[in-house]
């Protein structure tokens, strides 16, 4: 009869542990080389470029490979960056989930999308680089898609 309880016991606590909650707004597990970005459909393998944007009025969780793609996307879905948004981005440095709304930003990495933009936080950010707030970010990637549109035009 003991060792009945003790699994029932042992049961009843596996199945709260399994029912913990996390908050809406929390980074969803990145499954690396097999998640694919949702704009441009590439395996995200970049750990250091990720994104994620989590919907928090449709508790829906979009995954991209670079800073660019996710920008575009949420363009190309009339959704605005201001909405009911939490995007995380990994940090160029340490590749920790950091918000980024708050991040810090480089305009001169190798990212998978040649956008060039690497997060960081203000503790990571290399020295001597011109830095750019979340705003100005979002501004750089429509300046390089215009141009981009301009050269396959022009061709």
């Amino acid at each position: 009869m003991r060792i009945i309880k003790l699994i029932l016991l042992l049961l009843t606590l596996f199945t709260l542990l399994g029912c913990e909650k996390k908050p809406k707004d929390a980074v969803a597990k990145m499954h690396w080389d097999r998640d694919m970005c949702e704009r441009c459909k590439m395996a995200i393998s970049e750990r250091k470029f990720a994104v994620e944007v989590i919907d928090l009025k449709r508790n829906r969780v979009y995954k991209f490979d670079d800073l660019g793609c996710a920008v575009l996307w949420l363009k190309e879905q009339n959704i605005p960056i201001n909405q009911d948004l939490k995007i995380w981005i990994t940090d160029a440095k340490s590749g920790q989930w950091i918000d980024a709304k708050k991040a810090l930003y480089t305009d001169d990495s190798i990212t998978p999308m040649a956008y060039g933009l690497a997060a960081y936080t203000p503790q990571s950010v290399p020295k001597n680089h011109h830095t750019l707030h979340f705003q100005e970010a979002v501004k750089k990637i429509f300046e390089i898609e215009k141009l981009n549109t301009q050269k396959v035009k022009a061709q």
